[in-house]
């Protein structure tokens, strides 16, 4: 369950970005091997989230990763791999207590202090943000660059999935600066061919590590 450095585009789900919506780019980025999905939503109730969450972790079932970000109740609700928390949400030391160590939990960083932090406590990777502008997340704070990636990639063995103003023209240097993974939200869900977004970035991604 946990080979995450071998995980290659990595989809967060985003209901107000998604031309097709969130079933919809789940299942289609699936069919494009990716293989982890993040169920990222902040504009329904908690039932609803719920609902549509295990619709999700159904299509993810044998194929992908399913986490779900930040919410440990829909978590705990659906029975999903895990969770992905940034700085600050619960914090982990308790997200790891309710959930238990089978659980997948990986947590935000944004400098090289808190990715050696996350190793410590024991995260099982790590999202470093943001690597470049981003407006997806509007409290995403200053671009962190690729300097920061290969900085941690030198001080911290936990997969590092890169998040933050990711497209096809630099996602190159991102994996080449030591990335496991990369996260493109706007890139891929403002698309009218999500199947050849993912398949695009997952190709890109395979090709860099290569080198």
């Amino acid at each position: 369950m946990k080979k995450l450095n071998d995980i290659g585009y990595y989809l967060v789900t985003d209901s107000k970005l998604s031309k097709k919506g969130t079933s919809s780019d789940v299942e289609n980025a699936l069919k494009a091997g990716c293989k982890i999905v993040q169920y990222r939503e902040k504009n329904k109730s908690t039932r609803d989230m719920i609902e549509e969450a295990k619709k999700i972790k159904k299509k993810c079932e044998g194929r992908a990763i399913f986490l779900v970000n930040d919410r440990i109740d829909v978590a705990l609700a659906v029975d999903s791999d895990g969770v992905h928390i940034g700085q600050d949400d619960i914090p982990f030391e308790i997200a790891r207590e309710i959930l238990g160590n089978e659980k997948i939990i990986g947590l935000t960083v944004h400098n090289l202090e808190e990715a050696v932090e996350a190793e410590k406590i024991g995260a099982d990777y790590i999202g470093l943000s943001p690597i470049f502008q981003t407006d997806t997340k509007k409290d995403a704070g200053a671009a962190c660059g690729i300097a920061t990636i290969k900085s941690v990639r030198k001080s911290v063995n936990l997969p590092i999935v890169a998040i933050g103003g990711i497209n096809k023209e630099n996602i190159s240097q991102v994996i080449k600066a030591g990335a496991d993974a990369a996260v493109a939200i706007s890139a891929v869900v403002c698309s009218n061919d999500v199947y050849n977004e993912v398949s695009d970035f997952n190709r890109i991604i395979k090709e860099n590590k290569s080198k």
